[in-house]
């Protein structure tokens, strides 16, 4: 009886929904299993996220299914990337322990003051030269690529909350990207108003409207709205209102509000979240809910990681990355391999990095992954490129995204593992942050 039914009129053998389930499916369950001790694997877990989506690309060059494109889907990727940064840069601020007192973040602070711009310069000259961009796209793709990615750099950087092995490179690395994907904003609205704008008028006002204001007001409600969600669950859970099994989801919506409450009022979302994971991380200190909170909103990042690398996989198409020609591919390779090390060296001069490996560690892995894939969006968004230039960029940045998780990906386990191994033993230099402990809680 199967044999007629399926050669009944109307049968059909998929359409692209059926197809679009049954891939989600499978990559789930390999999404699953990369997940699962990544930190003992020799290659990054991203590094099966885009083989699969390249995989899927090639499935689906056979069909009539049409699926994203990074030009004219540019919307759809820039909410999935949002949305993925939003969960990684508050699961970052609930991360980092250290006081906030500039001895102890003068790192960080180095890498943002001069690694960025440097970097941020160099690309733009790279961009006009070898690609012949206009100083405003060239200044376009330099912001794109600048920012570290705290989602993919999650594999290199610091333990979950409570965690005692908090070394400097890692420490900077997670920090890093957790402040230069918001201040990377800035960049891109300057590189946005000089193409809409005639002369330098616009560069008073942006410094104190889109540098200054937003900044500070992204900052602002990010810790006042974190340290007033720590305050709210320890009071819910000490009157029995809040059921210790959802303390992480009151972390995803405050996550959400930050990010709503600091867009809607001029202010840069990204270092909004950020400021509130730390603002959180430091009242609820002593407090198991940090553990709660963690888990949950890692989870989260690391499930919208799957998805938009996924994603990025499927868009590469022989067409699409041929558009930036050997140019852009080596603009991609010597933003990695020496672009960033460059600036980071030279922002590194007379720190306190003292161990041997330590700086190279920190210069090697300026991740470049979901942040760059979000401002390449919005770029496209803003419609201030001619669309030549315009798919040079977008497509530059996914060729620098691209190597990033193939190069940096293959190298984490490795290099993670060089760098812990002085004072240890073997098992405990290739399992680093395996079993962290937990945080005592206070008593309530």
């Amino acid at each position: 009886m199967i044999a007629p039914l399926a050669a009944a009129d109307g049968w059909k053998f998929a359409d692209g929904f059926d197809l679009a389930v049954l891939f989600v499916g499978l990559a789930l369950f390999a999404g699953v299993g990369a997940i699962s001790h990544q930190r003992e694997r020799a290659f990054s877990a991203s590094l099966i996220y885009l083989g699969l989506g390249v995989a899927a690309a090639a499935v689906l060059a056979g069909t009539k299914v049409d699926w994203l494109d990074p030009i004219g889907d540019a919307t759809l990727i820039e909410h999935l990337a949002e949305a993925a940064m939003v969960m990684a840069l508050f699961s970052a601020g609930l991360k980092l322990d250290r006081p906030l007192r500039w001895r102890e973040w003068s790192t960080v602070t180095r890498l943002l003051i001069f690694a960025m711009p440097i970097t941020i310069g160099l690309v733009a000259l790279l961009g006009h030269q070898l690609l012949g961009l206009s100083a405003v796209a060239a200044l376009l793709l330099g912001a794109a690529i600048a920012p570290t990615d705290p989602v993919l750099a999650s594999d290199i950087g610091v333990g979950p909350p409570g965690d005692t092995d908090e070394h400097e490179p890692n420490f900077a690395l997670t920090a890093e990207a957790g402040l230069n994907d918001g201040l990377a904003a800035p960049f891109v609205l300057a590189g946005v108003l000089a193409a809409e704008s005639q002369g330098a008028g616009w560069v008073a006002e942006w410094l104190l409207a889109d540098v200054l204001f937003a900044v500070v007001v992204g900052t602002a409600i990010g810790a006042g709205v974190g340290l007033g969600a720590a305050w709210s669950v320890k009071r819910l859970r000490s009157a029995d209102m809040l059921a210790a099994n959802y303390d992480g989801f009151h972390a995803i919506a405050t996550a959400l509000v930050i990010y709503g409450l600091a867009e809607t009022a001029g202010g840069y979302g990204f270092l909004g979240v950020f400021a509130g994971g730390l603002a959180f991380r430091r009242y609820e200190h002593d407090h198991e809910v940090n553990v709660g909170a963690h888990d949950v909103s890692e989870r989260i990042e690391k499930l919208l990681e799957l998805t938009v690398i996924l994603l990025l996989g499927t868009m590469l198409t022989l067409g699409g990355i041929g558009i930036p020609g050997w140019e852009g591919w080596l603009l991609a390779a010597l933003v990695l391999v020496a672009v960033r090390p460059l600036a980071c060296l030279l922002s590194l001069v007379g720190s306190k990095m003292d161990q041997p490996g330590e700086k190279a560690f920190v210069a090697w892995f300026g991740v470049r992954g979901v942040g760059t894939l979000y401002y390449a969006a919005v770029i496209v968004g803003a419609g201030v490129l001619s669309t030549a230039e315009r798919d040079l960029v977008v497509w530059t940045c996914v060729a620098a995204t691209v190597l990033s998780i193939v190069m940096h990906g293959i190298t984490a386990g490795p290099s993670l593992r060089r760098l812990l191994a002085p004072g240890r033993d073997a098992g405990a230099a290739v399992t680093p942050r395996s079993s962290p402990p937990r945080p005592t809680p206070r008593a309530r």
